[in-house]
């Protein structure tokens, strides 16, 4: 197996790191197993239709869309292995800008967060978790909507991946998170009711990065947001 259960967890979180991540392990397998550089053999051939089977799966989950299809197979090894290198290079090549990006994105937010001499929001292990878990529920719920315009659908996907990258228990800003908040405000003004599932989600985001910027401005024990709804009648 290419892809050990780890791996795939990971490209679960952060899918357009992973799947830049997997074309390169997928092409240093094959160098590993080469024995003549004008053909191909079977195992080139099974680490090729393996790692273009993986991340077109991922692609289809996050409805991210690319410049190239899915290779149909054929009952010939040369052609089946063409075909999935040039699917997996053109796959690369389209994700690789925005995953350098990420990566330097992902790097200056850590560091800004970890140096102790500046102020930065902390988020409790079982916030940050739970902020996992809604970001991935999130992103399967924004590709299952059928009544988003694909634009759209990337616009959203892109933010919570980028968002994700940035989530370490130190932060250094919430705007990220507030602005979830606002697309998640244009969701509801276009889908209505069909949106709920999305708006709660972010919703319950909204109300633990209130909490821990609440906590962080040493506001009060319990203050609520204004700006934000409660079901409380009080």
């Amino acid at each position: 197996m290419l892809f050990s259960d780890d791996f795939i967890k990971k490209v679960e979180d952060e899918p357009i790191l992973g799947v830049v991540k997997a074309c390169e392990m997928a092409f240093s397998a094959i160098s590993e197993v080469m024995t003549d550089e004008q053909s191909w053999n079977q195992d080139e051939h099974e680490i090729l239709w393996e790692a273009a089977s993986f991340i077109n799966a991922v692609l289809e989950q996050e409805g991210f869309t690319v410049p190239v299809e899915f290779p149909e197979p054929t009952g010939d090894i040369i052609t089946n292995c063409k075909n999935t290198h040039e699917y997996i290079s053109s796959v690369q090549s389209h994700f690789k800008e925005q995953s350098i990006l990420l990566k330097v994105q992902s790097y200056t937010s850590r560091y800004k967060a970890s140096l102790k001499s500046s102020f930065a929001y902390e988020f409790s292990q079982g916030d940050l978790e739970r902020i996992q878990v809604l970001i991935n529920e999130l992103r399967s719920k924004i590709s299952e909507q059928e009544s988003l315009e694909q634009e759209h659908k990337q616009r959203l996907l892109k933010r919570l991946e980028k968002l994700q990258s940035e989530l370490h228990k130190r932060v250094s800003d919430l705007d990220r998170f507030w602005g979830l908040v606002g697309d998640a405000g244009v969701v509801l003004g276009k889908l209505g009711k069909d949106a709920k599932p999305i708006v709660d989600r972010t919703r319950e985001i909204a109300e633990i990065i209130w909490k821990t910027q609440a906590r962080s401005e040493e506001l009060p024990s319990g203050t609520q947001n204004p700006m934000l709804e409660h079901d409380d009648k009080s």
